[in-house]
Order: structure tokens, then C-alpha cells, then sequence
């Protein structure tokens, strides 16, 4: 068994279960996962919290070994924002003190190094290594007027490139390790506010993007055409509310979180297969929604691929 599955087991018996969460599939589809924001947790199908982390968070990871990755909400604790790793036990064996305005994602990548983003007067991409020295700076060319709407879901390509969502420009934006920027697509003017959030690099080379207060999904192939799109008007009932974070599985369907749903009982994570159809949602009783998410396993099968998020 994986060690990430063997943690995840060993600590169901540490929190006690959520009231009232559901999952619901019409194929009998189940999920572990790790949720991210105002509340930070891993949820069995079941409702039973396997752990749990006393912060808000922006962005993070179940890492192969079975440490917590995280990015950390600006906090009195964290005044510039931050990032962790810790063991399941809750020990912090890595950390960093954001130097500007917010730190919202953070990403493994290999050789002992982090990813980062850092927003503010100078928004730029860090790559770290575990003694805090910076090893790769690229700066992004950002908006500054609003330093939280500058970028999110920054993640770095299989190509040593990196992949930036950037909101209030409405633009996502690959650049290379010296700054340049490679490749971009641009978000529609139409709906209002379709603000990049989560952009995801697929095998074959198309970006799915999540457009947060557009309501919007969109996949984009190289020549940064649209490929595909997910609306409210696609499903059942209107569920994408702010949709920020999105995961593709390996069988092809997304999950995608509505960030936006506060009401209790309402639907905060749901997905869809490649012909929109609902095949699977997640409902509780928290007044806030899922900022953003990892999929770990499905119907008990642990899913070890890296994860496309």
C-alpha cells in the first residue's frame, strides 16, 4: 500500500466526523480528499477527518511521503503570508515567511525545492530550496494596483516553464525560468469578471482554466483557442459559484471546487465528465466554501499520478 494511503489510515481515528457532510454520485463514485481554506482537512468518504490544521490556507499538497505542503493566508503568524511542510504528527520540518503581501501557491518541485508565488509591489515566482535560499526569481508582469488579484495556481511544467493564472489581467501566462513570457491565453471579456484562478497544463498539451466570478471552465489547446467550456447552463442546477480550484483525473473527468458557496447544506465540490455530464458532488454544513482541494483517492483506490491541479 502506498504511504501516502498507509498515513491517511492510521490517522482516521484522530478527528472526529464532519456532521452531515455527503458525497453523491449516481455511479457510486467516492472520494478522499484534502481541503483547503478556511478550513484545512482531510475528509473521507465516510465524513470522518482523517487531519486537520489549525490555519487558513491558500493552496497545498499530500506530498508522496505523506507530509502536508501548504500555503499559508496572511495571519498575525504570517504578516506577508507563508508556507509549510509538516509531517501527518503536525511537525513543521519546513517553512517560509512571504515578504511582501500574500504567498498563495506552493509547489514541490523536486531536488529539495519549492515553488512559490509572492504577490505585491513586485509579484514574482521563487523557487526555494530547504534552507530558504532562493534559487530561481521571476518576475511577472502583473498589475500592481491590486496586489490579491495578481496571480493564484501557479505551478511549474514538466518544460522547467511555469504556468501563471494572473485574475485582474485576465490572462494566463507560461514563462520561462529568465522571465520571458512563452505562451498566454487570454480569459473572455464575457461573462464579466472571468478572472483566472486555476490554469492546469494537460498531457496533450491544452490548458483547462477555472474563471472564478465568470462562472466559467474553459480548455484551451496550444494556439490558445477554446476548446471546450462548462457553464452553469451545461448542469442540472447552477453549482459553479466562484469557481477557484479544478483537478483533472486520470479518467478524464474534472473536479472543481465553488468557493463561492457558503450556504450550509450546498454543493462545494463537484464533477463532471469530458461530455458534462454530473458525476460526482460534495455537500456539507460549513458556512464557507473549499478554496481549493486535492483529490486523493477514488472509491478506495489511492491515486498516485501527480496530481493535475
Amino acid at each position: 500500500m502506498p504511504i501516502r494511503a498507509v498515513v491517511i489510515l492510521v490517522l482516521l481515528m484522530i478527528v472526529p466526523a464532519i456532521a452531515l457532510a455527503a458525497q453523491q454520485s449516481p455511479t457510486g463514485i467516492t472520494h478522499t480528499f484534502l481541503a483547503l481554506g478556511a478550513e484545512t482537512y482531510v475528509i473521507h468518504p465516510d465524513g470522518n477527518m482523517s487531519w486537520k490544521y489549525p490555519a487558513d490556507t491558500r493552496d497545498g499538497w499530500v506530498l508522496p511521503d505523506g507530509h502536508f505542503l501548504l500555503a499559508i493566508t496572511k495571519s498575525d503568524e504570517f504578516p506577508g503570508g507563508g508556507a509549510v511542510e509538516l509531517t501527518p504528527e503536525g511537525k513543521t520540518i519546513w517553512r517560509y515567511m512571504g515578504s511582501q503581501s500574500e504567498v498563495n501557491t506552493v509547489q514541490a518541485v523536486g531536488n529539495d525545492r519549492y515553488l512559490l508565488s509572492e504577490a505585491g509591489p513586485k509579484p514574482r515566482l521563487l523557487e526555494l530550496d530547504r534552507e530558504g535560499k532562493i534559487v530561481v526569481e521571476v518576475p511577472l508582469h502583473a498589475q500592481t494596483r491590486d496586489t490579491h488579484l495578481q496571480t493564484r495556481m501557479a505551478r511549474k511544467l514538466k518544460n522547467g516553464n511555469y504556468l501563471v493564472p494572473q485574475l485582474l489581467d485576465k490572462v494566463v501566462r507560461e514563462y520561462s525560468p529568465a522571465g520571458k513570457i512563452v505562451w498566454e491565453a487570454k480569459t473572455p471579456e464575457e461573462p464579466k469578471e472571468a478572472w483566472p484562478f486555476t490554469a492546469i497544463r494537460l498531457e496533450n498539451g491544452n490548458t483547462l482554466v477555472t474563471c472564478t466570478h465568470g462562472k466559467l471552465i474553459i480548455e484551451f489547446d496550444r494556439n490558445a483557442k477554446s476548446v471546450w467550456t462548462l457553464d452553469n447552463n451545461d448542469l442540472p442546477q447552477p453549482l459553479l459559484v466562484d469557481p477557484c480550484g479544478a483537478q483533472r483525473l486520470p479518467n478524464g473527468n474534472t473536479v472543481i471546487t465553488s468557493y463561492g458557496q457558503s450556504t450550509p447544506g450546498a454543493v462545494k465540490l463537484l464533477e463532471v465528465t469530458p461530455d458534462k455530464k454530473l458525476a460526482w458532488t460534495y455537500s456539507d454544513q460549513k458556512n464557507h466554501g473549499i478554496h481549493e482541494f486535492q483529490i486523493l483517492d477514488t472509491n478506495g483506490k489511492s491515486l498516485d499520478e501527480t496530481p493535475m491541479k
